[in-house]
């Protein structure tokens, strides 16, 4: 079930569940997965893209092995918050993915997403082929801290 709106998603989460963030390039996916609260998100891993089937069977078994209550996925608006043809394949993709799990899924404006896990792994003082590795899953590792964020803001 695909939901737009951050509070329909939160309603449809049960408590004290995890859940994950994507980020979804055409290349790689990040994903990054928050705690049973729902308060922190950490990077996970970075899937190679296939083909959906596969990509999806990965994913799936993620959300499988971990118990995750739903998935937010980066939406890569333009920089004028325009829906560009990466935002139409996200949604290809959210709803494909929705034909086979009935957990909900919603979506996360992932402006700057990369460019802030960019800065925070060369802080780090990451290598380059280090950051090449890992850039993907800290990506998702901000979108899904975005939307946990939002998710607290909500319930005060």
């Amino acid at each position: 079930m695909i939901l737009n709106d951050t509070a329909e998603f939160a309603t449809a989460l049960p408590p004290f569940r995890a859940i994950c963030g994507l980020d979804l390039g055409t290349v790689t996916i990040g994903v990054a997965v928050s705690d049973g609260m729902r308060s922190v998100a950490t990077p996970l891993e970075t899937i190679k893209r296939k083909k959906f089937t596969l990509d999806a069977e990965r994913l799936l078994q993620i959300i499988k092995a971990r118990d995750l209550a739903g998935i937010v996925l980066g939406l890569p608006l333009n920089m004028d918050g325009s829906e560009g043809p990466r935002v139409q394949s996200t949604r290809a993709f959210a709803r494909n993915l929705e034909k086979l799990t009935d957990i909900p899924i919603t979506f996360w404006d992932e402006r700057l997403s990369t460019v802030a896990a960019e800065r925070a792994l060369l802080e780090a003082d990451t290598s380059r082929k280090r950051r090449g590795e890992v850039i993907d899953h800290v990506a998702a590792g901000f979108i899904l801290q975005g939307m946990l964020d939002r998710l607290r803001f909500l319930e005060s």
